[in-house]
């Protein structure tokens, strides 16, 4: 084996190899293009000090193709296990793209229970909750036909935003921690998140799932106010203060990503309205 010192005549050559090979990779570009479905689609490429491994993605709602890699490996080799998995991302993007807007007639769920949308273009106030003729539980919406969207992601986000509020209260007086902030958004790439300053930030998507899924969520980030990782004492932490981690956690991995299918796309912003 070659060692090179400082001084030695192969140093200067070495050292110029590895900045050269530096500089290729940060010139690499940062997305690349590949023909799924028989259309191009930009992969965002993600390099990681972490990964171990490739890791694919399709952001539900909007579509976005997310590579993930180890920080060495290459664009030809990102090139072809995206490829490689070129159906699996196929059907990703079917589901990506069949949404379920917010507008008169369509049924989404609020807390696992299925509504369905009425606008009420005459009537007073923003939005409510009524018994349908058979039964259905509906959400009533008043105003302009233009402004369901904005006024039903508005009175969802309340609604997230006051049972996250509660149940975040409940597990952090039992874990004798407090939370600085309560946040609730439009995430992508998280149900929730903890920051290190202890800002606790949700999707207001949780608001469609079971109350056990969103109380569970709650339970995890205030877990992270302890634990700021996912070893063995953060999961004791976890099913301390939530017994339905389980039965949450298989929720989720078979329902979650249909929750972003619902209204608009995540990270737009609907139109908005002067009340």
């Amino acid at each position: 084996m070659l060692t090179a010192y400082p001084g030695d005549i192969t140093s200067m050559p070495v050292l110029g190899l590895f900045r050269r090979a530096e500089r290729i990779r940060r010139a690499e570009p940062e997305r690349f293009v590949l023909r799924f479905g028989g259309e191009d689609h930009a992969v965002t490429v993600k390099r990681s000090d972490r990964a171990r491994r490739f890791t694919l993605r399709v952001k539900p709602g909007t579509g976005e193709i997310v590579l993930t890699l180890p920080k060495r490996a290459g664009i030809g080799e990102a090139r072809a296990f995206a490829k490689r998995h070129e159906r699996w991302v196929e059907t990703r993007l079917e589901s990506a793209n069949d949404r379920i807007p917010f507008a008169h007639g369509a049924m989404v769920p609020v807390r696992d229970v299925i509504h369905r949308i009425v606008h009420r273009p005459g009537a007073r106030g923003v939005v409510w909750v009524e018994n349908g003729v058979d039964g259905t539980p509906e959400l009533h919406v008043a105003g302009d036909a233009a402004f369901i969207e904005r006024r039903l992601v508005d009175y969802l986000k309340a609604e997230a935003r006051q049972a996250l509020v509660a149940a975040v209260a409940r597990y952090t007086a039992r874990l004798g921690k407090s939370a600085s902030r309560v946040t609730v958004r439009d995430q992508t790439t998280r149900w929730g998140s903890c920051s290190a300053t202890g800002v606790l930030s949700f999707s207001w998507r949780l608001v469609l799932a079971p109350p056990f899924v969103l109380d569970y969520l709650a339970a995890h980030e205030v877990a992270h106010l302890k634990e700021m990782n996912h070893s063995a004492r953060f999961w004791r932490t976890l099913r301390d203060l939530s017994p339905d981690t389980d039965r949450a956690k298989a929720w989720m991995q078979a329902n979650g990503a249909r929750l972003h299918a619902y209204g608009p796309a995540a990270g737009h912003r609907p139109a908005a309205d002067a009340l």
